[in-house]
């Protein structure tokens, strides 16, 4: 796809359209242009479980579209990943029966100057496999697309906590549960951790957890992985349970980076407090 800045002539235009951890109020300005030069929206159904995410991405439109603006949305049923072997393999696996599938729908969906979009949660950028898939879809299709940023996750963790992501002049670790190392020195954010791998780090690690971050059933719990460690999984655990999914994310910080801001372990979900409250974890 090269550098490009503005999209080309070509027979299908994209949006890629980051919007947010899921408070509404994370939507950019910019964000609400391309929403309202969209055509068609582009939806990925993980079944019932999910049902709520596309519900989600339907609010946003129906919030920020304006009510002169004809658009739809088209679901695509999300091709089953493998849960057991070759990790990668199975991931790439997952992306090519993605492209075939996005590739269809964008040659069928679309009329000749339809412009159509993805919504991704937080930014397009980190985690998310959208611009991997449209760049392969862009090799058979003729499209071109542009990315709109989004508020990551780590952003409203951070903001949520009031928390500095980085220390003075140190760097950051951004990573997966799979890859954390648990003798990991400094700050680290973890992502996509279905297994709570900080369990493996030391007690005196300090972790600020977020879960649902922005919506309603917001929980945010923030101590050393000793004191409040077991309490995230069990909370984890019950609102996957109760809800059929989970997005989450915490920071780390090893015991040597954390000292000096020693501080009671704490715990709010929604119950206590919601997305528009100003007294964080």
């Amino acid at each position: 796809m090269g550098c490009a800045t503005t999209l080309a002539d070509v027979v299908h235009r994209i949006h890629v359209i980051g919007i947010g951890a899921g408070d509404p109020d994370h939507v950019t300005a910019q964000a609400v242009s391309a929403l309202n030069d969209t055509d068609v929206f582009f939806v990925m159904d993980k079944g019932e479980a999910t049902h709520d995410l596309v519900a989600w991405r339907r609010a946003i439109c129906a919030r920020f579209i304006s009510p002169e603006k004809s658009y739809r949305f088209v679901e695509l049923a999300d091709p089953p990943r493998a849960s057991s072997g070759d990790y990668l393999a199975a991931v790439s696996d997952w992306h090519a029966a993605r492209e075939q599938l996005w590739a269809d729908a964008i040659a069928t969906e679309l009329r000749p100057g339809d412009v159509g979009a993805f919504l991704a949660w937080g930014d397009a950028s980190l985690y998310d496999s959208t611009l991997r898939i449209l760049a392969a879809v862009a090799r058979h299709v003729d499209i071109d697309y542009d990315v709109i940023p989004g508020i990551t996750a780590i952003q409203a963790l951070t903001a949520r906590h009031r928390l500095p992501l980085n220390d003075i002049g140190e760097p950051v670790l951004i990573t997966t549960g799979r890859k954390l190392d648990p003798e990991f020195s400094g700050t680290a954010v973890v992502m996509l951790d279905g297994d709570c791998a900080f369990r493996k780090c030391r007690p005196d690690t300090r972790i600020w957890w977020g879960a649902y971050l922005g919506t309603e059933h917001e929980l945010l719990i923030c101590g050393t992985v000793g004191d409040v460690g077991e309490r995230i999984s069990a909370m984890r655990a019950d609102a996957r349970a109760r809800h059929g999914w989970i997005m989450d994310t915490y920071l780390l910080r090893s015991a040597k980076q954390a000292s000096g801001r020693e501080e009671a372990p704490r715990v709010q979900g929604s119950a206590a407090w919601g997305p528009s409250s100003s007294a964080p974890c």
